[in-house]
């Protein structure tokens, strides 16, 4: 999959984040996410979201994907995680859907914050990430969302979508 001028807010920034397909499987992730999760991206792609989830997470995980395919979101869903050195951490994920041009579910663009690491700083450094990429997608917008692809829109689309939820996330309130 090609990295879009919207996508590329994402390469390196202070969230983790996921993209994954309507089935669950990871198509995508930043370096932030295969960080945290002690992996290389290489070994993240192509695996359920369940593979980074303890057994005993599986059901909160099964009724996050039940609320997505629900209502076309996930917000403030806590989870426990596991990295490859076995080691869980709790997170909260936010989760926007994203359509093709015709409206069809193709997956969602998944946020995940890790609990343990929400220091007021922290905060301050997502919250500061978040107005940015939405100034960026408003600049991508207005210089060459006209000239863009239909994936490249759809792509946009829901970057846009997920960032405008993620900033109205009072980010307090998830510690």
């Amino acid at each position: 999959m090609s990295k879009t001028e919207s996508r590329k807010i994402l390469k390196d920034a202070p969230i983790m984040w996921r993209r994954i397909n309507s089935i669950g499987i990871i198509l995508d992730c930043n370096s932030t996410y295969a960080e945290n999760m002690g992996y290389a991206k290489s070994e993240i792609l192509g695996k359920a979201i369940f593979a980074h989830v303890p057994k005993e997470s599986w059901e909160d995980m099964n009724n996050s994907l039940k609320t997505w395919f629900e209502t076309g979101k996930v917000t403030s869903q806590k989870i426990t995680f596991v990295r490859q050195d076995s080691s869980t951490f709790p997170v909260m994920l936010q989760a926007t859907s994203l359509y093709d041009q015709n409206k069809n579910l193709m997956g969602s663009n998944t946020v995940i914050f890790d609990l343990d690491q929400m220091t007021d700083e922290k905060i301050m450094e997502y919250e500061e990430f978040f107005r940015k990429s939405n100034e960026r997608l408003d600049e991508i917008k207005r210089t060459g969302y006209g000239n863009m692809d239909e994936v490249s829109r759809s792509e946009y689309n829901g970057l846009k979508k997920m960032f405008e939820m993620l900033s109205s996330v009072d980010m307090k309130n998830l510690r």
